[in-house]
């Protein structure tokens, strides 16, 4: 069966967010993620990682001063040496939480000098920190306007003109179906790259149990083929989060 995370931005928000480890231990979940978590301390997370034994798998950049900003800048021109200084910050973060990866978000950006830049910024941040899982993910234009990496093929290239063995994809099954209207032929075109993955329900993103996306039967796909991630929960409950967790049966039952 998959490995089963939540991510404690989406789910668990009927409680304040130090709070939200607890909610999660009690759900069943001994795995989690968080997109931004630098508005707390790293040794507060990390005390309530200990007290229920978790594991933080996954946060994003930008560090501490993305509230009300952008949402990464890994691709916008003119931005490399502010990239370089707010990644080396989260990585001190990333390093006291012990996370699994650290996904590097482009940004709003467009054409060939933001590809370049994009390029240029993950080819550092690989050799500089060899040791440390990074992902990039694409997202959809109709969640995020603008965004630079909206296009699988064109992650896959970017991760291959890299060639850095620490990058890799995060695949969100949610933005695959609303890019390309076909996740499952997408997974199989570029599974071979994907270092985690995330789920929600098409269309409108809750609850993995209905919708667009066979989920308990790509759920015992990918216990077929041997994925040996993490397959995170982000999405918006539908009500109290609890109330909808039945996709985790749903998975566990159909492996």
């Amino acid at each position: 069966m998959p490995r089963f995370a939540a991510n404690l931005s989406f789910l668990f928000r009927e409680v304040p967010f130090l709070d939200r480890f607890q909610a999660a231990s009690e759900a069943g979940f001994d795995a989690v993620e968080v997109l931004f978590p630098y508005d707390d301390a790293a040794h507060e997370i990390t005390r309530r990682l200990t007290m229920y034994g978790q594991r933080m798998i996954l946060i994003n950049t930008p560090p501490p001063n993305w509230t009300g900003g952008e949402r990464g800048f890994a691709a916008v021109p003119g931005g490399q040496k502010r990239f370089r200084h707010d990644l080396t910050r989260a990585m001190r973060f990333a390093q006291a939480l012990q996370v699994d990866h650290l996904h590097v978000m482009a940004g709003k950006s467009k054409g060939l000098v933001a590809r370049k830049t994009f390029v240029d910024n993950l080819s550092w941040a690989a050799a500089e920190f060899p040791d440390r899982s990074l992902t990039i993910e694409p997202i959809n234009p109709v969640d995020m306007p603008g965004y630079f990496l909206n296009n699988f093929d064109q992650a896959a290239e970017i991760v291959a003109e890299v060639g850095a063995p620490n990058l890799g994809l995060q695949f969100d099954a949610y933005h695959a179906q609303m890019i390309t209207h076909d996740m499952p032929a997408t997974w199989e075109k570029h599974r071979d790259l994907v270092r985690h993955i995330q789920v929600g329900g098409t269309p409108g993103r809750h609850e993995p149990i209905r919708g667009e996306i066979d989920y308990p039967a790509w759920f015992r796909q990918l216990d077929a083929e041997g994925y040996d991630g993490f397959v995170s929960g982000e999405y918006h409950p539908t009500a109290q989060t609890e109330a909808g967790l039945i996709w985790l049966t749903d998975g566990l039952e159909g492996s």
